[in-house]
């Protein structure tokens, strides 16, 4: 039994969230800048016991493919070499930014805090996973 992690990948930074081994609790980890994610994964996954990978998958309204969509099939090469065993599962990441941006509203953080674009990146992955958990269990 191991912990899912997901990842909302975005161009500058990543949001990454996981569940503990139980898969009972979710909790956000430090947002990582992009350039640095297969660092971050390569340390994780060699740490933890990592059973899931979830990916956001980003989509235009239509279903077409975004502008991101091609550094997400390479980060998926990259974690595929890096751990083949490790399931790779893609979750549709449609409007989980703007859920997140409410939940933190939601939760009375100050203004100043919620200008900071990590947390939204971090609630963000939180929410992917949510949504596969509740879809998968």
């Amino acid at each position: 039994m191991g912990r899912i992690l997901a990842i909302d990948y975005g161009k500058k930074r990543t949001g990454l969230a996981v569940t503990d081994v139980l898969k009972l609790s979710i909790n956000g980890l430090e947002t990582q800048e992009s350039k640095h994610l297969l660092n971050f994964l390569t340390t994780f996954v060699n740490t933890e016991e990592v059973e899931i990978i979830l990916i956001g998958w980003p989509t235009h309204h239509d279903g077409t493919e975004t502008a991101l969509t091609q550094e997400i099939k390479n980060l998926e090469m990259a974690i595929k070499k890096l751990n083949p065993v490790i399931e790779l599962v893609r979750v549709d990441e449609s409007y989980t930014s703007v859920e997140a941006k409410a939940m933190i509203l939601a939760q009375g953080v100050k203004k100043k805090k919620r200008r900071q674009k990590e947390l939204t990146d971090k609630v963000s992955a939180m929410i992917i996973l949510q949504r596969y958990l509740k879809n998968n269990t």
